[in-house]
């Protein structure tokens, strides 16, 4: 189980931070990564990151903005959002598989419920 937070209204080149708890009997030992999707958009990977914490990777439109980062010992995902724009509004997810899917959606197990982010 994925459980989410930290979403939230900032003003544009506001932060924001979210986080992703592990939980139950899903293994720690897992790919994550953040996805978003905006209405009448399609879901758009943002950032993803393997088991140890280590080679993240970001989407085109975030990089050097976001940053992806994982402790393991509290089974958290974290995303830290920076300089945000409003063409950043979406409900981010994150997700986890035994597989590394990259940015590619489809191929993840795990969901988390959703946190909206907005940025005017």
């Amino acid at each position: 189980q994925l459980v989410e937070s930290g979403g939230g209204s900032v003003h544009t080149g506001g932060s924001l931070r979210l986080s992703c708890v592990v939980s139950g009997d899903t293994d720690s030992r897992l790919y994550m990564a953040w996805f978003r999707q905006a209405p009448g958009k399609e879901r758009e990977g943002v950032a993803s990151i393997d088991s140890a914490g280590k080679n993240p990777t970001y989407a085109y439109s975030v990089a050097g903005r976001f940053t992806d980062s994982r402790d393991n010992a509290k089974n958290t995902l974290y995303l830290q959002m920076n300089s945000l724009k409003p063409e950043d509004t979406a409900m981010y997810y994150c997700a986890a598989d035994e597989l590394n899917h990259g940015l590619a959606w489809r191929g993840y197990t795990y969901w988390s419920q959703g946190t909206q982010v907005t940025v005017s």
